[in-house]
């Protein structure tokens, strides 16, 4: 089976309170949009203000159209900013419970262009029609040490991350980019290759957090050299499936750009929209990849 192995690469993704710098805050100020701490937060008729703008009654930027705090990337700010990562490595896990209880689960699961090969008659796989492992591919493991590096770094990568651009944001994001990972090892690995793990996803989480870092003015270099680190591993073991490594970064880059620096009067269109060109480009890819195999 081609896996997918993964460092387990740390970033911070929040910024800090432009009054407190030691205290990080997924929140901002509704009309500077300047970030701050719960004890800087002012509660006013337009959501949660900085002291600075509560007291000179205007701010220095146009009003919200909501009355609710909002990440940097638009998102609501929520009471546990890591449920949906939780959620995911809960769905992961139980999926790799059931696999270890069923070990045909993992066929029936991980991802096969066409099988068996000609001159054989094609019985399963994407190009058979079961297009859903494209997704179910991204969910499954087999050893203890595949789940663990990637669950770690899921838990590392995406809670920063889904506090930082929202729910329904970072849901996108994880999905495009897990996607994006299926779609081209489908379209380049050997057709009767079967894969499986979150890498793609998680890859993807790695390129948007390095947006995000870029967007808040961070040191990119810790996270350039995570980067290389996840790239050698990648490209030096046979094991490995790049092409869904490069498949969910290059997606997680492209899906991350769009969320933070979407603009603030456009902010959803240009989202939803960037996600919506991606998702396009790997339909497209999927039903090449058929149309070669059928």
């Amino acid at each position: 089976m081609n896996q997918e192995a993964d460092s387990s690469p740390q970033a911070h993704s929040l910024p800090s309170c432009y009054r407190h710098p030691d205290r990080e805050t997924g929140i901002r100020c509704t009309r500077c949009e300047r970030p701050i701490c719960p004890e800087c937060m002012v509660s006013a008729s337009v959501g949660f203000q900085c002291p600075e703008c509560v007291r000179d009654g205007g701010g220095t930027g146009p009003a919200p159209a909501a009355a609710r705090p909002r990440t940097i990337a638009g998102g609501s700010v929520t009471a546990d900013p890591r449920l949906f990562t939780k959620i995911l490595i809960g769905i992961n896990l139980a999926v790799f419970i059931a696999i270890q209880a069923n070990a045909s689960l993992a066929a029936d699961l991980s991802l096969v262009g066409a099988y068996p090969p000609p001159p054989f008659p094609l019985r399963e796989g994407v190009a058979d029609g079961q297009y859903y492992r494209l997704v179910t591919s991204m969910f499954a493991h087999q050893e203890i040490w595949h789940i663990g590096f990637n669950m770690l770094s899921l838990w590392w990568l995406g809670g920063p991350l889904e506090a930082a651009l929202g729910r329904a944001r970072y849901l996108a994001v994880y999905f495009v980019s897990g996607l994006a990972g299926s779609a081209l090892a489908y379209l380049l690995a050997a057709p009767a290759t079967a894969t499986l793990g979150a890498s793609g996803a998680i890859f993807g989480l790695f390129g948007a957090t390095a947006v995000l870092m870029r967007k808040l003015n961070y040191d990119l270099r810790p996270i350039i050299a995570l980067l290389v680190i996840n790239l050698i591993f990648t490209f030096g073991w046979s094991s490995i499936s790049w092409q869904a490594h490069i498949g969910g970064l290059v997606a997680g880059l492209i899906t991350g750009y769009g969320m933070v620096h979407a603009p603030r009067e456009r902010r959803a269109l240009v989202q939803y929209g960037t996600c919506a060109v991606v998702l396009l480009v790997i339909v497209v890819m999927v039903l090449v990849r058929t149309a070669q195999l059928t």
